[in-house]
Formats: C-alpha cells, sequence, structure tokens
C-alpha cells in the first residue's frame, strides 16, 4: 500500500505554507501527485440556481465579489506552485474549485489517498472556511486526513509516531490507512489508555494484537499502556509530548446534523489543542 495522489487543500492563510511543504514532502516521499487544491468560498450551487439561467442573472457586486475571490483563489496556488517547486515535487497540479472550502475539499479528496489541511485558528477566522472545516472534512470525506497545527514549524513528520487504540472501528481505519507513513517512522508507539474500560476488545493484553499486525508490516511498534483520570483527550496530548512524538494517529469520533458537526470528547480536545499534526479517520 502507497499514496498515489496527495491532496492539500491551500488557501491565504499566513500558514498554508507549512501545510503545502509538508503535503510536499510526503508526496516525494511516496512518489505521489500532489493536488493544490484552493476553494474560490463561492458555492457551486450558485451556478444550479433556476434565478440565475432564468433571467435573473448576477448583480454587478456579485461578479466582483466572485472575481475577487477566484483571484485570491488563483494568488494562493501560486504560492503552492512556488513551494512545490522549490521542494521538487515531480508531478503537481494546482486546482482552483469553485465551491465552499469543506464541500469542495471532501469532495476532491474522494479521488486522492490522503488529505492535508490545516487546524482552525480561532483568533484569525477565515472568510472562506468555515470553523467547522476540519471536522466537516475527517466526517465527510471518506479517507484519512492529515490536520496540521496553525502553530508551529515540522521539519519532520512521522519519524515518532504516537497511535491512540481504543479497538473501535475508525482507530482501525486510521491506523490502516497511515500504513505507508508508519513504515517510514523511526518508531511508533502505540498507547492504549484505561483498557479495562473496554470490556474484551482488546483481549487479554491490551494493545498486544495491534502491536504485533503492525510488527508484520516491519514496522517497529512499543505498546504503552496507561490508566488515567483526566479526560483521554488531554491524556494523549500530554503523553505526545513526553515520548516527543511528532504525529499522532488517531480515529475521528462523530457525526453530522444537518451542517452541524457533533464530535466525541477526545476527537474535539484534540483538533482544538493539537501540538503535532494529527492523522486521523472516520
Amino acid at each position: 500500500m502507497s499514496y498515489k495522489t496527495v491532496l492539500v487543500h491551500v488557501d491565504k492563510d499566513k500558514h498554508a505554507g507549512e501545510r503545502i511543504e509538508l503535503a510536499a514532502k510526503i508526496a516525494m516521499s511516496e512518489e505521489a501527485h500532489l493536488i493544490g487544491a484552493a476553494p474560490t468560498g463561492v458555492s457551486r450551487f450558485v451556478y444550479q440556481s433556476r434565478y440565475i439561467y432564468e433571467g435573473g442573472g448576477m448583480t454587478t457586486h456579485l461578479e466582483n465579489h466572485i472575481e475577487e475571490l477566484r483571484k485570491d483563489a488563483s494568488d494562493a496556488l501560486k504560492n503552492f506552485e512556488e513551494v512545490v517547486k522549490k521542494i521538487g515535487v515531480q508531478s503537481y497540479e494546482a486546482r482552483a474549485v469553485d465551491d465552499e472550502a469543506g464541500g469542495g475539499v471532501s469532495l476532491q479528496a474522494r479521488y486522492s489517498d490522503l488529505v492535508v489541511i490545516g487546524q482552525t485558528n480561532p483568533e484569525e477566522p477565515s472568510t472562506t472556511t468555515l470553523p467547522d472545516f476540519p471536522e466537516f472534512v475527517v466526517m465527510n470525506s471518506g479517507r484519512p486526513v492529515l490536520i496540521v497545527p496553525y502553530v508551529g514549524h515540522y521539519k519532520t513528520v512521522a519519524k515518532r509516531v504516537l497511535i491512540a487504540w481504543d479497538a473501535s472501528t475508525s482507530a482501525t481505519r486510521a491506523v490502516t490507512s497511515a500504513i505507508p507513513l508508519l513504515k517510514r517512522a523511526d518508531n511508533v508507539d502505540v498507547v492504549v489508555f484505561n483498557a479495562e474500560s473496554k470490556g474484551d476488545a482488546h483481549g487479554e493484553q491490551p494493545g498486544a494484537d495491534i502491536g504485533l499486525y503492525l510488527a508484520r508490516h516491519g514496522i517497529k511498534v512499543n505498546v504503552v499502556r496507561q490508566k488515567t483520570d483526566i479526560d483521554v483527550g488531554n491524556a494523549l496530548l500530554s503523553i505526545s509530548t513526553d515520548l516527543g512524538s511528532d504525529m499522532i494517529v488517531m480515529g475521528g469520533y462523530g457525526h453530522s446534523r444537518f451542517r452541524e458537526i457533533l464530535l466525541g470528547g477526545v476527537t474535539r480536545t484534540v483538533l482544538e489543542s493539537m501540538t503535532v499534526p494529527v492523522f486521523m479517520s472516520h
């Protein structure tokens, strides 16, 4: 298994270069095709409106606004091309997408193996990306998503990986989808919190089965069993710091109710407070 197509969300956010660089390095190591997708923020449904096609048309103000949004996307893609050329990616394309960010990236993701996006910065709200963008993509893309924090610089990723293992289907999907990165890691720690609360899901030796599964893929694994009285999300972030992890792999828990995303507590805590890139799958 390998990644043949990597998709990265591109916008004019000042931290976009960090995620583009990270996505480019993964594409290089996997010899994958890299797509930079820049949603304009213009819903594709605007052009499907009966009002427009029946002669109502768009006002000059709306036309000008759409043109500005498209220019912003074009400028963001120029930055994308500059970064990937500098890194040396051989196969790439810059793609402007007439859609809002969540729906546009989720749709493009279905033709990719891995999606790279950024964490929402509550102090710098985007004019084109809704605050729930990361969780929306995780829940709706059907693909593994690597979320890059809005602070920090990441010279390496997936060299020392921490897997949050709870024997759930979401965690299983995340681990399986991360195998190409895990194979390149120098070390992989599997942490199991409060295993006794999961009944017989973990087997007689919590973490042993997933450790053996990964070892058969040639992955170096260390299993860590922990009991915690604090919430698991903060415990996970704490141990990632203690172990010097540069990426967390975990399942994403939640469901959609109309546009609202209802997340599990651990998922929400990590999305809000992550300090290293998080590889997540729903």
